[in-house]
């Protein structure tokens, strides 16, 4: 047992010289400090790149999904799911479905599990519309899905 002590006291000298290390690093350059007004999000998109591509879907949620959600409804334990579908018809009728899902992750691996526990729908058809217009009704109707969604779990 005595040489299990010493061991036990260098590792725990070495763990506390290397912290305050990188706390002496971090104060001399805040650029490198992390922000702690940051929340961590989490957005999975499915959707028609005809219609919108993934980085604009998780943008316009971003935009639309505060701060407070995340705190309530935390990262690590749930994730939105947003998924657009629709295109522009033969006779040149752009038509639009948005959902927005609120779906909780297994505790072990964060995986989606698909049990929504909020869910909100916005559609639209636009006749004459061509693909540019049908991009924007696209974004328009997800902003509208995660709007409902949002206003539905916490009071803005």
């Amino acid at each position: 047992m005595k040489h299990v002590f010493p061991h036990a006291l260098r590792l725990a000298a070495c763990a506390a010289l290397v912290s305050s290390v990188a706390t002496a690093a971090l104060a001399q350059d805040p650029a490198k400090a992390p922000e702690r007004s940051q929340v961590k999000v989490n957005f999975i998109d499915h959707s028609a790149d005809s219609l919108i591509d993934r980085d604009t879907a998780v943008a316009v949620m971003a935009a639309n999904v505060p701060a407070r959600l995340w705190r309530v409804y935390p990262a690590s334990k749930y994730a939105l799911l947003s998924q657009v579908e629709g295109g522009v018809t033969g006779a040149g009728t752009c038509v639009v479905t948005a959902r927005v899902i609120l779906l909780p992750l297994t505790p072990t691996v964060r995986a989606v599990l698909f049990r929504p526990q909020k869910t909100a729908t916005a559609f639209d058809s636009v006749a004459g519309a061509g693909r540019e217009q049908c991009q924007a009704v696209a974004r328009e109707k997800l902003k509208e899905a995660t709007t409902a969604v949002v206003s539905a779990l916490v009071k803005t």
